[in-house]
C-alpha cells in the first residue's frame, strides 16, 4: 500500500447520510487517518444509540450495541442538547466505565462533528457542545526504556530476517516515529541521510538519519532487494513470506519478539514506547532542544513536545542530595 493509498476500515452502510457524510470528509478532505475516521464512527454511533434509547425512556447497556441508527437525521440531532451530551458522558463513566481518556476521546469526536454541522456546512444554528469542558486526565510521564535496555534490545534482533528487524528496532529508537509512519515508508523516500516521513494527517516532515540508521539501511536494502525488486513492491519493509509490505500488526509482532529475546517483555513496552524512549534520548543527550523535538516527532504543538522534559530519577536524587543542609550533623547533647 503506497503512502498515499486511502485505506477503508468501514464503508460505514449502517450509518445514516448525514453521519456518512463527516466521515467521508474527515478523511478525505481533512486527511485525517481511516483509523481516525473508524474512531469517530465508533463514538458517534454509540451516542446516536444513546440518544434513541433515551428519546424512548429506555436506557440499556446490555440491548444498545443492537439500535440500529440508520434512521437518524438532521432533525433529531438539531434537538439534542447540552443536556443530552453530559447525561451521555454521565452513563459511558458510571454505566460502561469508560476511562477519562476514553471520554475525552468521545468528546472530541462530539466536538468535531459539531462544528463540521454548524461552522463547516451551516447544517445547524447551535452547537451544544459548546462550554463543555473535556473530561480530566491525570498526567502519566511517558514509559521508555533506559539507554541500557535499548542497547539490550538491539543486540537482542536475531531471526530469521534479522537485517530487517535490526533496521526497525533502531529507526523506531533512533527517529522516534510513530508505528504507520514506519510501516508507509517506501524506498523512495530515503535519500542519503535524510527520511521522509508521512505523519497525521497527511503531514510531510523530514528527518536526519545517524550514521548506524544509515548502516543498518544499507545492510538491510542489500537482502531486501534480493528478495523483491523496488519496482514490484515499493515498501522499504516487506514480509519475506508475501513480499508485500509489513503490516501494522506484524512490526507489533516483530518488536514483541526482540523484546522477549531481551528479558523486556511484560514490563508494558510498545511500538509507542520505542517512540517514547527516542524522544527521551534525545532530549537528554543535550542536543535536541524543544522545537528541535517538536519538528521531529511530528507533533502540532510544542506543549505536546514537553511531556518529554521529565526529570529522570537519578536527576531528582542527584538534585535532593545537593541540598545546603545535605551534609547538616546533629549537635552532640550537651552534658
Amino acid at each position: 500500500m503506497a503512502n498515499n493509498s486511502v485505506k477503508i476500515y468501514s464503508d460505514y452502510s449502517n450509518a445514516p447520510s448525514v453521519l456518512k457524510e463527516f466521515l467521508y470528509y474527515s478523511q478525505t478532505i481533512k486527511g485525517l487517518s481511516a483509523r481516525t475516521v473508524e474512531g469517530y464512527f465508533i463514538d458517534l454511533q454509540l451516542f446516536f444509540r444513546y440518544m434513541i434509547q433515551r428519546r424512548n425512556n429506555c436506557i440499556d447497556n446490555d440491548t444498545i450495541d443492537a439500535v440500529d441508527i440508520s434512521g437518524i437525521d438532521l432533525e433529531f440531532i438539531s434537538k439534542i442538547s447540552k443536556t443530552d451530551i453530559l447525561e451521555f458522558l454521565y452513563f459511558v463513566t458510571n454505566v460502561r466505565n469508560n476511562s477519562a481518556a476514553s471520554r475525552a476521546r468521545k468528546m472530541s469526536s462530539l466536538r468535531g462533528y459539531y462544528k463540521y454541522l454548524t461552522s463547516k456546512t451551516n447544517q445547524l444554528d447551535n452547537n451544544p457542545t459548546d462550554d463543555i469542558e473535556m473530561p480530566a486526565m491525570k498526567k502519566r510521564l511517558p514509559k521508555y526504556l533506559s539507554l541500557e535496555q535499548s542497547i539490550e534490545l538491539l543486540n537482542n534482533t536475531q531471526s530469521a530476517f534479522s537485517e530487517r528487524d535490526y533496521c526497525i528496532i533502531l529507526l523506531f529508537l533512533s527517529c522516534g516515529m510513530r508505528l504507520s509512519e514506519l510501516a508507509g515508508i517506501d524506498i523512495k523516500d530515503i535519500n542519503n541521510d535524510v527520511l521522509r516521513i508521512i505523519g497525521k494527517g497527511n503531514k510531510e516532515r523530514f528527518v536526519y538519519l545517524n550514521n548506524a540508521c544509515i548502516s543498518a539501511v544499507n545492510d538491510y536494502l542489500d537482502v531486501r532487494n534480493t528478495i523483491v525488486s523496488p519496482a514490484s513492491e515499493p515498501a522499504l519493509f516487506i514480509s519475506k513470506r508475501t513480499k508485500k509490505r509489513m503490516s501494522t500488526r506484524r512490526i507489533e509482532q516483530v518488536v514483541e519478539e526482540c523484546l522477549q529475546r531481551s528479558g523486556l517483555s511484560q514490563m508494558g513496552f510498545s511500538t509507542h514506547k520505542l517512540r517514547h524512549t527516542a524522544a527521551t534520548l534525545l532530549y537528554r543527550s543535550g542536543n535536541a532542544d524543544m522545537l528541535a523535538l517538536k519538528e521531529i516527532l511530528g507533533h502540532e504543538h510544542v506543549s505536546t513536545t514537553e511531556i518529554y522534559t521529565h526529570i529522570s530519577d537519578e536527576a531528582i536524587k542527584k538534585a535532593a542530595k545537593s541540598s545546603p543542609l545535605a551534609t547538616f550533623k546533629k549537635p552532640k547533647k550537651q552534658q
